[in-house]
């Protein structure tokens, strides 16, 4: 069987196409819950058809995923243990990858179905930390917790924190602004009847759709794009391992970049040298999130950037590396990153040494994070999919559950910029943010700037759905990989 010119096992083949499929599956079943949130306002409103509401919005969600960094999709996958990204291909890492995928789905659809706005980030990360516990917890060698990226998990954990509270505060805040200095009564009306609203509203309440689809499609578009393509790398690992359609002039400030750096670090290692393997060993414990600083590390970072030198030096282009090596380069490539970016933030580089190697870092990631053109393209369709099938229960609950009165035109659009500008600013950061919490907490923010009221019930409901999303989803992913494990090793006897 062959995919992409290489050739793969009928077993991996199935993985490959179950996983693919799982991926997709999660970011339609996202399209359910944040999706049909970009587009609840103008269905509501009568401001568009649903069909137009539902297609308009896909189409700038796949904008948004098409010309997003790839920054949050590699922020999601920095959750998971380094030991998985590195060796994804086997049997265990594969049940892993599905076991997350597989608590996630199962909470969202579970959430859509009872019309509650809860969160597909929330639900993938929780699954995601209850995975790499597991995996701790099953591990010979390993203490539980270990291989979790908790630095990075405590950056979402606090961006999932705070970004709801900024669309009910700042969806207020504007709401009022716009009062004040906006005297247009109509853009304050409720809809009346089927009537759409008036032409000028009707604008920029498709304005505003048209922003939070997209900056949805730069930020939730990216969360199931990193684990795709680890998925692609792990069974074709010649293909997807390395950007092959790098610039030779890429390939060739790599090189001397790396002979430099090798050369700066080899000196402050006072020359020690260490092998291959020990030097993965070294830098594997040192980037996780508690690995702590050795009088090895110099050493094993100047080994692996020397690996990349010495696979490099002579070639003009990505595809004149041998096929057996790229997956070789891309780990000596993510784990020299990976430290150096540490040893930076540990401020055991500074000045011109700094600078060199957070020029090193970029030139790596760029070779090692980037997703591929088709799997955009596929995970921008799966979204526009989910949101045509199961918009309707989350419009209703976005429109006519959170306050005690129907939402205002007024309301829709302070809600949506809100969420648009929150979600564009994690979007620079790296950070996976809820389109969901944002904008359900900013229409609730608009009902309270109104005194308006709100519906303490459904209030309730949503809340109890954030509280437990986490906490589900971490025993959810946990309790699939054990059973996947068992599977695997047990049952298919696998490894």
């Amino acid at each position: 069987m062959h995919f992409s010119g290489e050739a793969v096992s009928s077993g991996s083949g199935f993985f490959l196409f179950l996983a693919v499929a799982l991926a997709l599956a999660f970011e339609c079943v996202n399209g359910f819950h944040d999706t049909a949130n970009a587009v609840a306002t103008v269905i509501y409103t009568h401001t568009l058809k649903p069909w137009m509401a539902v297609v308009w919005s896909g189409l700038w969600n796949f904008i948004g995923v098409l010309t997003s960094s790839g920054a949050v999709a590699y922020g999601v996958v920095a959750l998971l243990p380094v030991e998985m990204v590195l060796n994804v291909g086997s049997a265990s890492e594969f049940a892993m990858i599905f076991s997350l995928l597989i608590a996630a789905i199962i909470w969202n659809a579970g959430t859509w179905y009872l019309g509650l706005p809860a969160s597909s980030s929330h639900s993938l990360i929780g699954a995601i930390v209850g995975v790499g516990l597991a995996h701790s917890a099953m591990t010979p060698g390993l203490k539980f917790g270990e291989g979790v990226n908790w630095h990075q998990v405590e950056n979402t954990a606090l961006a999932l924190f705070i970004s709801p509270i900024i669309g009910f505060v700042g969806a207020g805040v504007l709401l009022l602004l716009t009062k004040k200095f906006i005297k247009q009564p109509e853009l304050f009306q409720a809809p009346e009847g089927e009537k759409p609203p008036p032409g000028w509203v009707r604008g920029l309440l498709v304005l505003t759709c048209t922003g939070v689809s997209f900056a949805h499609g730069s930020n939730d578009g990216q969360k199931g794009q990193g684990l795709l393509v680890l998925i692609l790398i792990g069974v074709l690992p010649a293909t997807y391992a390395l950007r092959m359609d790098s610039k030779p002039e890429i390939v060739h400030q790599l090189v001397t970049s790396s002979q430099q750096t090798s050369e700066a670090l080899t000196k402050k290692a006072n020359g020690t040298v260490l092998p291959n393997k020990e030097a993965d060993q070294v830098l594997v414990s040192f980037i996780k999130s508690d690995g702590r600083y050795t009088d090895q590390t110099y050493a094993a970072v100047a080994s692996k950037i020397k690996a990349v030198y010495d696979l490099l030096h002579d070639k003009g282009s990505m595809n004149d590396v041998d096929t057996g090596h790229r997956r070789d380069l891309r780990t000596d490539l993510y784990l020299a990153s990976g430290a150096l970016d540490k040893l930076i933030k540990l401020k055991k580089l500074d000045g011109e040494e700094a600078r060199s190697a957070g020029d090193y870092e970029k030139l790596a990631k760029g070779l090692t994070q980037y997703i591929p053109l088709w799997v955009k393209v596929a995970v921008a369709l799966a979204l526009g999919l989910g949101t045509m099938v199961g918009w309707k229960r989350i419009v209703v609950t976005v429109g006519e559950k959170i306050g005690k009165s129907h939402l205002t035109y007024g309301q829709g659009a302070s809600a949506e910029l809100v969420a648009m500008a929150t979600i564009e600013a994690a979007d620079r950061f790296g950070l996976p943010v809820s389109t969901t919490h944002i904008l359900s907490s900013g229409v609730a923010g608009t009902m309270a700037a109104n005194h308006a009221g709100l519906q303490k019930e459904t209030l309730r409901n949503i809340l109890l759905a954030w509280v437990l999303t986490l906490p589900v989803c971490m025993l959810l992913g946990a309790g699939l990989f054990a059973f996947g494990l068992y599977l695997v090793f047990n049952v298919l006897g696998l490894r």
